[in-house]
């Protein structure tokens, strides 16, 4: 059975012709998170806040160092990119909350769905449809897991006569990739211009866009943030484009709006970006690192012994978010701070 958003876009491609991955991306995401909660065992993927309470409560320490460190100001305020149940900041803002940081809440979040399992862990949080509606009063203890990755990316091809966009075509009924008939040499940065054909590029001005606000207002009103997904430091070409449903990958085009699409976020692009507008980069470390650093085997080690009958559990579940061939390497923390903040552990 076709999913509705499928169809629409069937239709939509037969009337005036191929779309933009972008647009297809940013559609099918919006219906896919408007209508349900994706999380955890029962839905089509599990993150990390809800693997460990260990991931939540790392996070709000690290918030509760730096801000102790830049002097304790008040006000400050907590912004979550992207919250999903409510479970990172339950964890984060109840560990900050025994080194006296109690900052206001805000999430940014546009799905119903969600809004409504966040309430429920937060009924005192504010919450906001995009950046340009948090408050500019006091500093900014911005969190982003995992909200990156689901922006809409762009993709570029190297064909045989120059570089066109990667478009959503119709193929005898199903929607397939192909390249558009519009030059877009002119936006390829000239190093990269006679690349091999074949090669895509892939950029996010969805996720360049927000760096550039909250570096913009991490520079203007202070605070730190903290950005965690899965992706590169060093630029690379190729799609990393997927679709995950039912914790399995499964066929992008096949049925919009009812998996999770998801792409590699460039962290040295978006790094980039901060430095350009006067903030701080902290550093880009792979995810397992800044957790041990962090003293997560020692969190691990409190808890197994608190909880002996849970103890394979909770070092499993530590595994999962440290190891390398799980999300230890994959993950990436990348760390961000206003011009007059100390330096951020772990980086």
């Amino acid at each position: 059975m076709n999913s509705p958003l499928l169809d629409t876009f069937k239709r939509l491609i037969a009337n005036t012709g191929p779309i933009s991955i972008a647009h297809y991306m940013a559609e099918s995401n919006a219906r896919y998170y408007s209508s349900r909660d994706p999380f955890g065992v029962g839905g089509d993927f599990i993150t990390a806040p809800e693997i460990s309470q260990m991931f939540g409560e790392l996070i709000g320490l690290w918030l509760a160092d730096i801000w102790i460190r830049a002097g304790r100001p008040e006000p400050v305020h907590y912004v979550e990119l992207g919250p999903g149940r409510g479970t990172l900041a339950r964890d984060a803002l109840g560990a900050a909350k025994r080194y006296g940081l109690v900052p206001k809440t805000h999430f940014v979040e546009t799905s119903t769905a969600l809004k409504s399992l966040q309430l429920q862990l937060h009924p005192q949080a504010l919450w906001h449809a995009d950046l340009s509606t948090l408050p500019t009063d006091g500093a900014l203890l911005i969190v982003a897991n995992e909200f990156l990755d689901a922006l809409p990316v762009r993709q570029l091809v190297r064909m045989a006569t120059g570089w066109r966009e990667r478009m959503v075509g119709l193929d005898e009924g199903r929607l397939v990739p192909i390249a558009g008939t519009q030059p877009m040499d002119t936006v390829v940065p000239p190093a990269l211009r006679d690349a091999a054909e074949g090669t895509i590029l892939e950029t996010s001005p969805a996720s360049a866009a927000v760096l550039y606000e909250v570096a913009g207002r991490l520079e203007s009103q202070g605070g730190a943030a903290l950005f965690i997904d899965y992706g590169h430091d060093e630029p690379r070409f190729g799609s990393s484009l997927q679709a995950v449903r039912d914790h399995r990958k499964v066929d992008v085009f096949a049925s919009p709006g009812e998996a999770d699409l998801t792409a590699h976020v460039d962290f040295s692009a978006l790094a980039s970006i901060a430095r350009s507008r006067g903030v701080r980069w902290l550093g880009t470390v792979e995810q397992g690192r800044w957790l041990r650093a962090l003293g997560i085997e020692a969190r691990a080690d409190a808890l197994a012994a608190f909880s002996p009958g849970h103890a394979a559990a909770i070092h499993a579940a530590r595994e999962r978010l440290t190891g390398e061939g799980q999300m230890g390497a994959l993950f990436k923390v990348m760390g961000l701070a206003a011009p007059t903040w100390p330096d951020g552990a772990g980086f």
